[in-house]
């Protein structure tokens, strides 16, 4: 089910999200949600080629190991 959402634009972000929507020939709510998406999937999840990167890391991955059982057993700090 969709929602509503309010955002609050200057005019200036506004006029330059409405001229790129109307290129795209779309909604601009349309544009601003996959614009937003496209940039979390960019930025939040690694792609394929890095996840075999990561997994193939041997010291990488028992340096993870080693500090999951330090944090289960409470050793340690956590640092913000």
């Amino acid at each position: 089910m969709s929602k509503t959402v309010t955002l609050r634009l200057n005019e200036k972000t506004y006029k330059l999200f409405r001229a790129l929507a109307e290129n795209d020939n779309r909604p601009l709510s349309n544009f601003i949600e996959t614009t937003a998406l496209r940039y979390i999937e960019e930025h939040q999840y690694v792609d394929d080629f890095e996840m075999a990167e990561i997994k193939s890391n041997q010291e990488l991955n028992r340096s993870l190991k080693r500090g999951v059982k330090d944090a289960k057993a409470g050793r340690g700090r956590f640092v913000g």
